[in-house]
């Protein structure tokens, strides 16, 4: 039956009608999804089972097996995970090294919530199923491969290219931290956990590639609000947990201002023609005046653009009452805010005080494991790299940045001052990405383009 499967999964590298150029790299090809598979079967979720460290293991072996020398590779175990860094020599060691970067664990996925365990990937119509096989075991297979092809291929790069994987980067960041504090003398970093191709809704053909040059702030605030209590026999009108109840409608009515900076204003400009016709016309009416309220009513109804538009912060998990039979004496929530770079949490925190108008409620800042940071500047090279890589497979597409919404390594190397910027290579359809969510899936064919287009890229960054 694997013998099956194995032919099926090499047809769907070579056919890919919609995707794919003609095979080039099967070798790699085949190499870089042989390995996801591996490592989808590896529960690297937090917890007493962690598997990240063996996922790290499978990742070296790889490595070794491919020509890089056991003492160019090291895994640091850090409590249940560990993080992996392997380093291909250049041949100019007076040159800042060029880092791939990207992160072995993956978010918890339960079972008995999907139509298959997430833990034994599948292939199926075309469509490698599991978890981290969008976000991000895929991808980092992809640069394992690629890196390994290149040294098949006999090319020798100017500057150290370093491979470094974090174990934690869907917790605590801590290993990713760890690594940026390694690598700050690094002259840029191409983040594999990012923006993607993106494949048309109905045909399944590539229409355009974003890259990221910055994200949002992660933050987390503690809401509480206490009470004397009592006995249920006796309710009062002063209940902690109706206020906190209050103070979160009132929060969620509550609108960040709206706003834009180089990146967004570039990816609404250059996304909004192949959005549907009321979707694009919202975001070129942004970009020309992010006030104006019709396109930001259009845009905040959209959960894949409203956090692209400014700040948000949402209610992810509350707690009140201490006994069946008591008025409650604390009641507390967790909001959960997405903040557009250039604004402070402490800012943040004051206008969530604001919104929620209730002089007995506090606002505690509880982030553990994120900073502020500033874009990445749009460096030509990057660009010109990035460009050159996606028109090698695909001549004259759509290349633009753009702005992630969520939390990446990125943020620790640009805290150091290391210009990162997130691109995964695949395409994939906007309604098919199920990352964090049930069923995630990616396609086969997107694996021939992006393993030809990493290659071009890395050759381009580190000659």
């Amino acid at each position: 039956m694997r013998g099956t499967v194995c032919g099926f999964v090499v047809s769907c590298l070579m056919a890919g009608s919609a995707l794919a150029a003609p095979a080039s790299h099967l070798q790699a090809e085949t190499q870089a999804l042989s390995l996801a598979e591996k490592a989808i079967a590896l529960r690297s979720v937090e917890g007493p089972a962690n598997q990240t460290p063996q996922v790290a293991a499978l990742f070296r072996d790889a490595l070794v097996q491919g020509g890089f020398a056991p003492s160019d590779i090291t895994i640091t175990p850090y409590r249940d995970t560990a993080y992996l860094i392997a380093r291909w020599h250049g041949t100019d060691p007076s040159l800042k090294p060029l880092v791939i970067s990207g992160h072995m664990d993956v978010v918890e996925a339960k079972a008995s919530d999907w139509t298959h365990d997430p833990f034994k990937p599948q292939i199926v119509n075309g469509y490698l199923l599991g978890r981290g096989s969008t976000d991000m075991k895929l991808d980092d297979t992809l640069g394992i491969a690629s890196l390994l092809e290149l040294k098949r291929e006999g090319y020798r790069p100017r500057r150290d290219i370093i491979i470094a994987f974090s174990g934690d980067e869907e917790t605590e960041m801590n290993t990713g931290q760890a690594i940026a504090k390694l690598l700050d003398r690094a002259d840029l970093v191409l983040n594999l956990d990012g923006a993607n191709g993106v494949l048309d809704e109905r045909t399944g053909k590539p229409i355009y590639f974003s890259w990221e040059g910055a994200e949002k702030s992660y933050a987390d605030y503690r809401l509480t609000i206490t009470n004397p209590g009592g006995h249920s026999s006796e309710p009062r009108a002063v209940n902690a947990i109706d206020e906190l109840a209050a103070a979160l409608l009132r929060i969620k009515q509550h609108r960040f201002k709206p706003e834009l900076n180089d990146l967004t204003r570039a990816y609404f400009v250059s996304a909004a023609q192949w959005e549907a016709p009321a979707t694009g016309a919202a975001m070129r009416a942004f970009a020309a005046d992010p006030t104006d309220e019709k396109a930001i009513a259009t845009l905040s109804a959209d959960p894949a653009l409203i956090g692209r538009i400014g700040t948000t912060c949402v209610v992810t998990m509350i707690n009140g009452g201490h006994a069946l039979n008591a008025l409650p004496q604390r009641a507390t929530a967790n909001i959960n805010c997405r903040i557009f770079p250039g604004h402070p949490r402490p800012e943040i925190a004051k206008e969530l005080q604001a919104a929620a108008a209730d002089p007995a409620l506090t606002v505690e800042d509880v982030t553990a494991g994120s900073v502020e940071t500033a874009a990445s500047p749009m460096r030509a090279d990057f660009v010109k790299a990035v460009e050159h890589g996606i028109h090698s497979v695909y001549p004259g597409m759509p290349v633009f940045p753009s702005m992630s919404s969520g939390a990446s390594d990125s943020m620790w190397y640009r805290y150091n001052h290391v210009p990162s910027y997130g691109m995964s290579p695949l395409f994939i359809k906007p309604s098919e990405s199920f990352m964090h969510g049930l069923n995630e899936r990616t396609p086969l064919a997107s694996i021939r383009p992006a393993i030809d287009a990493m290659m071009v890229m890395v050759t381009d960054l580190s000659h």
